[in-house]
Protein backbone atom coordinates (compact mmCIF):
# COMPACT_ATOMS: atom_id res chain seq x y z
CA UNK A 1 0.00 0.00 0.00
CA UNK A 2 1.10 4.24 -0.63
CA UNK A 3 2.19 5.62 2.24
CA UNK A 4 -0.07 7.53 4.08
CA UNK A 5 0.21 10.98 5.96
CA UNK A 6 0.19 11.05 9.47
CA UNK A 7 1.69 14.19 10.06
CA UNK A 8 0.58 15.79 13.20
CA UNK A 9 -1.36 12.56 14.85
CA UNK A 10 -0.19 10.75 17.82
CA UNK A 11 -0.67 7.01 18.04
CA UNK A 12 -0.05 4.64 21.28
CA UNK A 13 1.47 0.70 20.14
CA UNK A 14 0.63 -1.56 22.66
CA UNK A 15 3.26 -4.18 22.46
CA UNK A 16 5.24 -1.82 20.65
CA UNK A 17 8.34 -3.54 22.10
CA UNK A 18 8.55 -6.48 18.93
CA UNK A 19 6.92 -8.34 16.04
CA UNK A 20 4.14 -6.13 13.87
CA UNK A 21 3.50 -3.62 17.12
CA UNK A 22 7.24 -2.16 17.01
CA UNK A 23 7.21 -2.17 12.76
CA UNK A 24 3.79 -0.37 12.66
CA UNK A 25 5.52 2.08 15.14
CA UNK A 26 8.57 2.83 13.23
CA UNK A 27 6.34 3.02 10.01
CA UNK A 28 4.10 5.36 11.28
CA UNK A 29 7.32 7.62 12.89
CA UNK A 30 8.72 7.62 8.83
CA UNK A 31 5.13 9.02 8.23
CA UNK A 32 4.86 11.84 10.56
CA UNK A 33 3.42 10.28 13.61
CA UNK A 34 4.40 10.95 16.97
CA UNK A 35 5.12 7.19 18.35
CA UNK A 36 4.33 5.87 21.88
CA UNK A 37 6.32 2.66 22.30
CA UNK A 38 4.25 0.50 25.34
CA UNK A 39 5.59 -2.42 27.03
CA UNK A 40 6.09 -4.74 29.42
CA UNK A 41 9.51 -4.30 28.91
CA UNK A 42 10.07 -0.83 29.15
CA UNK A 43 13.69 -0.52 29.09
CA UNK A 44 13.87 -2.10 25.83
CA UNK A 45 10.64 0.05 24.48
CA UNK A 46 12.69 3.17 25.55
CA UNK A 47 16.10 2.12 23.58
CA UNK A 48 13.92 1.07 20.41
CA UNK A 49 12.11 4.78 20.96
CA UNK A 50 15.71 6.16 21.00
CA UNK A 51 16.37 4.57 18.01
CA UNK A 52 13.39 5.64 15.77
CA UNK A 53 14.71 9.59 17.55
CA UNK A 54 17.69 8.83 15.97
CA UNK A 55 16.71 8.13 12.61
CA UNK A 56 14.48 10.81 12.12
CA UNK A 57 11.14 10.23 13.80
CA UNK A 58 9.41 11.29 17.20
CA UNK A 59 9.25 8.34 19.19
CA UNK A 60 8.79 7.76 23.72
CA UNK A 61 8.88 4.36 25.14
CA UNK A 62 6.50 3.91 28.04
CA UNK A 63 6.24 0.53 30.61
CA UNK A 64 3.11 -1.04 30.54
CA UNK A 65 1.56 -3.73 31.82
CA UNK A 66 -1.73 -4.54 30.62
CA UNK A 67 -2.91 -6.35 33.80
CA UNK A 68 -2.71 -3.80 35.56
CA UNK A 69 -5.10 -0.60 35.07
CA UNK A 70 -2.80 2.13 36.54
CA UNK A 71 -0.54 1.27 33.90
CA UNK A 72 -2.90 1.58 31.21
CA UNK A 73 -3.99 4.68 32.20
CA UNK A 74 -0.69 5.80 33.09
CA UNK A 75 0.53 5.23 29.35
CA UNK A 76 -2.78 6.96 28.06
CA UNK A 77 -1.66 9.97 30.36
CA UNK A 78 1.94 9.68 29.02
CA UNK A 79 0.82 9.51 25.30
CA UNK A 80 -1.39 12.61 25.38
CA UNK A 81 1.84 14.91 27.91
CA UNK A 82 4.15 13.98 24.52
CA UNK A 83 2.05 14.13 22.07
CA UNK A 84 -0.71 16.29 22.87
CA UNK A 85 -3.47 14.03 21.83
CA UNK A 86 -4.57 10.11 21.34
CA UNK A 87 -5.08 9.61 17.49
CA UNK A 88 -4.57 6.28 16.79
CA UNK A 89 -4.43 3.19 19.23
CA UNK A 90 -3.07 0.24 18.53
CA UNK A 91 -3.19 -3.51 20.45
CA UNK A 92 -0.81 -6.00 19.10
CA UNK A 93 0.21 -7.32 22.86
CA UNK A 94 -0.65 -10.84 23.80
CA UNK A 95 -0.06 -14.48 22.44
CA UNK A 96 -1.22 -17.74 23.10
CA UNK A 97 -0.66 -18.59 26.45
CA UNK A 98 -0.13 -22.20 26.19
CA UNK A 99 3.22 -21.58 23.98
CA UNK A 100 4.42 -18.51 26.12
CA UNK A 101 4.45 -20.95 29.18
CA UNK A 102 4.89 -23.85 27.47
CA UNK A 103 2.23 -26.14 28.54
CA UNK A 104 1.61 -29.08 26.44
CA UNK A 105 -0.93 -29.99 28.15
CA UNK A 106 -5.24 -29.90 26.17
CA UNK A 107 -7.15 -27.31 27.30
CA UNK A 108 -8.90 -29.51 29.70
CA UNK A 109 -5.77 -29.92 31.53
CA UNK A 110 -3.96 -26.33 31.07
CA UNK A 111 -3.81 -24.47 34.29
CA UNK A 112 -6.31 -21.94 35.23
CA UNK A 113 -3.76 -19.18 36.24
CA UNK A 114 -2.32 -19.92 32.19
CA UNK A 115 -5.96 -19.57 30.85
CA UNK A 116 -6.49 -16.60 33.05
CA UNK A 117 -2.81 -14.89 31.59
CA UNK A 118 -4.25 -15.69 28.14
CA UNK A 119 -7.76 -13.89 28.92
CA UNK A 120 -5.99 -11.15 30.77
CA UNK A 121 -3.49 -9.97 28.16
CA UNK A 122 -5.45 -10.39 24.87
CA UNK A 123 -8.93 -9.36 25.61
CA UNK A 124 -9.28 -7.50 29.12
CA UNK A 125 -5.92 -5.59 28.26
CA UNK A 126 -7.17 -4.47 24.91
CA UNK A 127 -10.63 -3.71 26.43
CA UNK A 128 -9.53 -1.26 29.21
CA UNK A 129 -7.21 0.33 26.74
CA UNK A 130 -9.78 1.12 24.33
CA UNK A 131 -12.06 2.31 27.45
CA UNK A 132 -8.66 4.43 28.34
CA UNK A 133 -8.71 6.08 24.63
CA UNK A 134 -12.28 6.99 23.86
CA UNK A 135 -13.40 9.23 25.96
CA UNK A 136 -10.35 11.18 24.87
CA UNK A 137 -11.15 10.43 21.34
CA UNK A 138 -14.41 11.47 21.35
CA UNK A 139 -13.77 14.68 22.83
CA UNK A 140 -11.26 15.20 20.17
CA UNK A 141 -14.28 14.13 17.69
CA UNK A 142 -11.43 11.77 15.68
CA UNK A 143 -9.46 8.66 16.70
CA UNK A 144 -9.01 5.19 15.51
CA UNK A 145 -8.34 1.89 17.76
CA UNK A 146 -7.15 -0.83 16.24
CA UNK A 147 -6.77 -4.24 17.46
CA UNK A 148 -5.10 -7.19 16.60
CA UNK A 149 -6.76 -10.38 16.05
CA UNK A 150 -6.55 -13.86 14.84
CA UNK A 151 -7.71 -16.23 12.23
CA UNK A 152 -8.61 -18.68 15.75
CA UNK A 153 -10.79 -16.32 16.53
CA UNK A 154 -12.54 -16.82 13.35
CA UNK A 155 -12.44 -20.60 12.93
CA UNK A 156 -11.80 -21.46 16.67
CA UNK A 157 -9.25 -23.83 17.48
CA UNK A 158 -9.37 -27.18 19.53
CA UNK A 159 -5.46 -26.70 20.77
CA UNK A 160 -6.09 -23.04 21.62
CA UNK A 161 -9.73 -22.48 23.05
CA UNK A 162 -8.78 -19.92 25.62
CA UNK A 163 -7.01 -18.07 22.78
CA UNK A 164 -9.97 -18.07 20.28
CA UNK A 165 -12.51 -16.82 22.70
CA UNK A 166 -9.95 -13.73 23.59
CA UNK A 167 -9.28 -13.31 19.70
CA UNK A 168 -13.07 -14.19 18.98
CA UNK A 169 -14.12 -11.41 22.06
CA UNK A 170 -12.32 -8.44 20.07
CA UNK A 171 -14.51 -9.04 16.74
CA UNK A 172 -17.51 -8.31 19.48
CA UNK A 173 -15.76 -5.48 21.29
CA UNK A 174 -14.85 -3.36 18.00
CA UNK A 175 -18.45 -3.38 16.71
CA UNK A 176 -19.78 -1.98 20.16
CA UNK A 177 -16.94 0.41 19.61
CA UNK A 178 -17.55 1.40 16.41
CA UNK A 179 -21.41 2.17 17.34
CA UNK A 180 -20.08 4.06 20.35
CA UNK A 181 -17.62 6.25 18.92
CA UNK A 182 -20.04 6.68 15.21
CA UNK A 183 -21.32 10.15 15.78
CA UNK A 184 -17.88 11.55 17.16
CA UNK A 185 -15.81 10.65 14.34
CA UNK A 186 -14.12 7.55 16.37
CA UNK A 187 -13.52 4.04 14.84
CA UNK A 188 -12.61 1.12 15.59
CA UNK A 189 -11.63 -2.17 13.59
CA UNK A 190 -10.37 -5.82 14.74
CA UNK A 191 -6.97 -7.38 12.01
CA UNK A 192 -7.06 -10.84 12.25
CA UNK A 193 -3.90 -12.32 10.65
CA UNK A 194 -3.37 -15.92 9.57
CA UNK A 195 0.26 -17.21 9.99
CA UNK A 196 2.69 -14.98 9.95
CA UNK A 197 6.41 -14.84 9.63
CA UNK A 198 6.95 -13.51 13.23
CA UNK A 199 8.16 -16.71 14.31
CA UNK A 200 10.23 -19.44 12.07
CA UNK A 201 6.93 -22.52 13.03
CA UNK A 202 4.10 -20.22 10.85
CA UNK A 203 5.83 -21.54 8.02
CA UNK A 204 4.44 -24.60 8.43
CA UNK A 205 0.74 -23.60 9.10
CA UNK A 206 -1.00 -24.25 5.49
CA UNK A 207 -2.91 -22.02 3.65
CA UNK A 208 -4.30 -22.29 0.07
CA UNK A 209 -1.84 -19.29 -1.09
CA UNK A 210 1.14 -21.91 0.18
CA UNK A 211 2.83 -19.36 2.37
CA UNK A 212 2.64 -17.38 5.60
CA UNK A 213 1.81 -13.79 5.60
CA UNK A 214 5.30 -11.11 5.97
CA UNK A 215 5.00 -9.27 9.21
CA UNK A 216 4.88 -5.73 6.61
CA UNK A 217 1.90 -7.17 4.96
CA UNK A 218 -0.36 -7.11 8.24
CA UNK A 219 1.16 -4.35 9.08
CA UNK A 220 0.61 -2.09 5.61
CA UNK A 221 -3.56 -3.06 6.50
CA UNK A 222 -3.44 -1.37 10.13
CA UNK A 223 -1.65 1.25 8.78
CA UNK A 224 -4.48 1.78 6.03
CA UNK A 225 -7.30 1.24 8.40
CA UNK A 226 -5.74 3.95 10.74
CA UNK A 227 -5.38 6.03 7.82
CA UNK A 228 -7.78 9.31 6.94
CA UNK A 229 -8.47 6.84 3.72
CA UNK A 230 -10.25 4.61 6.19
CA UNK A 231 -12.28 6.77 7.25
CA UNK A 232 -15.86 4.98 6.27
CA UNK A 233 -14.59 2.02 7.66
CA UNK A 234 -15.24 0.92 11.00
CA UNK A 235 -16.80 -1.95 13.41
CA UNK A 236 -15.64 -4.74 11.22
CA UNK A 237 -13.12 -7.69 11.29
CA UNK A 238 -10.44 -7.57 8.56
CA UNK A 239 -8.97 -11.25 7.50
CA UNK A 240 -5.55 -11.26 6.20
CA UNK A 241 -4.52 -15.08 5.81
CA UNK A 242 -4.31 -15.89 2.69
CA UNK A 243 -7.48 -17.68 2.34
CA UNK A 244 -6.65 -19.77 5.41
CA UNK A 245 -10.38 -19.50 6.67
CA UNK A 246 -11.06 -20.69 3.33
CA UNK A 247 -10.05 -24.01 4.39
CA UNK A 248 -12.28 -24.42 7.17
CA UNK A 249 -16.01 -26.84 6.89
Amino acid sequence: MSEQNFAGRTAIIVGGASGMGLLAGQDLAKQGATVILADVNGEKVEALAADIRANGGNAYGVKCDVRKVEDIENAVAFTKEKGGSVDIMIYTAGGFAGRIFNCPEPFQSRPYEVLDWGIDVNLKGALFFCRAVIGTMIEQKRGVMIVLGSIDGVTGSAWSVDYSAAKSGMIGMVKGLALLGAPHNVRACCVSPGPVLTRAAMANMPTPMGRAAEPQEVVDLILYLASDKAAFISGDNYLIDGARACMVR
